[in-house]
């Protein structure tokens, strides 16, 4: 092997050239940025967001009609206030699972992928915001190749 700056006769163990310095041999280039390397963190942000928005409208149902306050107008039937806890029950577990799946998505792990996927479905119901979100989520995550990148992603976290 030669040098291509001075042409000197080199091995091929060395790593440089002993007459002028150079480095030999194919220096690494710079990775190619994936498709969906920058896409991740944002959406991992927007899963953080909407969760923690919908955080609050959960625990403020849990408050108003829990049995020790019991804020009920006088002509509402008796059902109401346990159909508006069960309400907030369910919008504080969806606040919960979307701030696990956005926390997992920064953190690059395995199940957050799967997880923001099955939440994204279930937002496409959740106009407009909710709808965009699953969209957005869907077309980060669902293709074949992004699911290999995550992965690669995921190993190297």
């Amino acid at each position: 092997m030669f040098c291509d700056r001075c042409g000197t006769q080199v091995a091929d163990t060395y790593g440089f050239c002993p007459a002028c310095g150079r480095t030999l041999g194919r220096v690494p280039l710079m990775p190619a940025k994936g498709r969906i390397a920058g896409h991740v963190r944002l959406l991992a942000i927007l899963w953080l967001a909407i969760s923690a928005v919908r955080l609050l409208p959960g625990t403020l149902l849990l408050l108003l009609f829990s049995r020790s306050f019991a804020f009920v107008l006088p002509h509402v039937p008796d059902f109401v206030p346990g159909l508006l806890r069960a309400f907030g029950v369910l919008l504080l577990l969806e606040g919960a699972l979307g701030l696990a799946a956005g926390w997992g998505l920064l953190q690059r792990r395995t199940w957050a992928r799967m997880l923001a996927l099955i939440l994204g479905c279930i937002n496409l119901i959740r106009v407009p915001f909710g709808t965009a979100l699953g969209i957005y989520t869907l077309w980060v995550l669902l293709p074949a190749q992004s699911e290999e990148e995550y992965r690669q992603m995921a190993r190297a976290a």
